[in-house]
C-alpha cells in the first residue's frame, strides 16, 4: 500500500488533536514546567500529534524544503515549508535540531506518579526520509563526512508497499539498491522538567526526551516519572526506522501522524509494579526495556544493568545475585543510541520467561 501525502488535519484522526503548526511546536528545545500547555486531557484520553522531520529544513541544508527535496521530484508538506520560513526562534549554535510538540497536560498527573505513554498508531506522511551525517559528529566524528561539506545528507525512498525503506548501492543512484523494513517510532517521548529552563532537545535524561529507543513502535508503552503537575508531555523526533546505535548521527527521519494514549501510573502503584524509577522504562508485548544514561557508555551500561536488577526484583521478587546472574544468561544489552551526547542503553528482559 502506498504512503499517502498527508497534511495537517487530513485523513484519520482520533481523539483530541495537536498539529505541528508552528503555533503548536518547539524547535530545538524540549517543554519545561514554566511553558502553558497546548490543551489538556484526561488519563486514559487518546490523542493524535502531527509531528515533523527536522531534516531538510535545518539551516545547513538550506532552510527551504522546496529546494532541499526538489531534485528528488517528492511533495513537501506545508507545515515543513512553513516552519522553515518562519520567524519561530532557533539558534544553531545552542538549539538542537528538533521540531517537539508543545506540551499536552494530563490532567491530574503529580510528581512522584508515572506518565504511561501507549503508542496506538504510527502513520508515514510522505513516503520518503533522510539519513544525515554531519562534520564533528556520529559515531565516527573524525572520518565521516569525506569531504569539505558540513553535511552529507542521503535521501531514503519508500517502496511502493509502503513496507521498506531504498537506499542505492552508489552515490550516483545507478544500479540495484538496499531495502530495509520499516519500523516507524518517535525518537523524543518526554515529559516538561521542574523551572522555567527549556532543555536542550539532543540529550535524553531522567524526563525521557530524545531516547531513540527502537522498540517504541506500534503496541509499546513509555513510563516517565512526572516532574511537574500535569506532566506536560510532548513528542517529536520521527523516525521511519533505525538500527540500535544510529551511529550516522540520524536514522531514516521523516514525518510521522502519531495516536498515542497518555495514562497516569499512581506512585503507590508504579512502586509495587516497577520499584523505584529513576528515569525511562518502557515495556512493549515481550519485553520489559529498562534504561541507563550517560556521557560515558560504560557507565550508561552500568546503570542499565542497575535499573534491570531492580526492575527484576520489584517486579518478580527475585533476588538481585540471581537478578543479575539471570540478566548474565538471558538479556540482551543494546545501544540504542550513541550520538545523542548522552549515550543510551535499554535492556531486553522477556517477560515469558518469569512467573505471571
Amino acid at each position: 500500500m502506498a504512503i499517502p501525502h498527508l497534511e495537517l488535519g487530513s485523513g484519520e484522526i482520533r481523539g483530541a488533536y495537536l498539529p505541528s503548526t508552528t503555533d503548536d511546536v518547539l524547535w530545538g528545545r524540549l517543554p519545561c514546567g514554566a511553558d502553558a500547555p497546548a490543551l489538556s486531557i484526561s488519563p486514559g484520553d487518546e490523542i493524535t500529534v502531527d509531528t515533523l522531520s527536522h531534516e531538510g529544513i535545518l539551516e545547513d541544508q538550506g532552510r527551504d524544503p522546496r529546494a532541499f527535496f526538489g531534485p528528488y521530484d517528492v511533495d513537501v508538506l506545508d507545515d515543513a515549508i512553513a516552519l522553515a520560513a518562519s520567524s519561530v526562534r532557533r539558534d544553531p549554535r545552542s538549539d538542537g535540531p528538533h521540531i517537539v510538540s508543545r506540551p499536552i497536560e494530563v490532567a491530574g498527573a503529580l510528581p512522584g506518579d508515572l506518565l504511561a505513554i501507549t503508542v496506538l498508531e504510527t502513520t508515514p506522511r510522505v513516503p520518503y526520509g533522510v539519513i544525515s551525517n554531519r562534520h564533528g559528529r556520529g559515531a565516527l566524528p573524525g572520518e565521516f563526512p569525506r569531504n569539505e561539506a558540513p553535511v552529507h545528507s542521503v535521501f531514503a525512498r519508500v517502496d511502493e508497499d509502503g513496507s521498506h525503506g531504498v537506499l542505492p548501492l552508489r552515490e550516483d543512484g545507478t544500479g540495484a539498491a538496499a531495502r530495509f523494513a520499516l519500523a516507524p517510532f518517535l525518537g523524543i517521548m518526554g515529559v516538561a522538567v521542574a523551572g522555567d529552563g527549556r532543555p536542550h532537545s539532543v540529550p535524553p535524561g531522567s524526563h525521557g526526551g530524545n531516547l531513540d529507543i527502537r522498540l517504541l513502535t506500534r503496541g509499546s508503552t513509555l513510563y516517565l516519572p512526572v516532574q511537574v503537575a500535569g506532566a506536560l508531555a510532548y513528542v517529536g523526533d520521527p523516525h521511519f526506522a533505525q538500527g540500535d546505535g544510529e551511529v550516522s548521527l540520524t536514522a531514516m527521519e521523516a514525518s510521522l501522524r502519531a495516536t498515542l494514549r497518555l495514562d497516569v501510573v499512581a506512585r503507590e502503584e508504579a512502586v509495587r509494579r516497577f520499584g523505584d524509577l529513576a528515569g525511562p522504562l518502557a515495556e512493549t508485548a515481550e519485553f520489559l526495556v529498562p534504561t541507563g544514561l550517560d556521557e560515558d557508555l560504560d557507565a550508561a551500561v552500568q546503570n542499565c544493568v542497575r535499573a534491570a536488577i531492580a526492575l527484576i526484583g520489584a517486579r518478580f521478587g527475585m533476588d538481585e545475585r540471581l537478578a543479575y546472574a539471570y540478566l548474565s544468561a538471558a538479556t540482551d544489552f543494546r545501544i540504542s543510541q550513541v550520538v545523542d551526547i548522552v549515550k543510551g542503553v535499554h535492556a531486553t528482559i522477556r517477560k515469558a520467561d518469569f512467573p505471571s
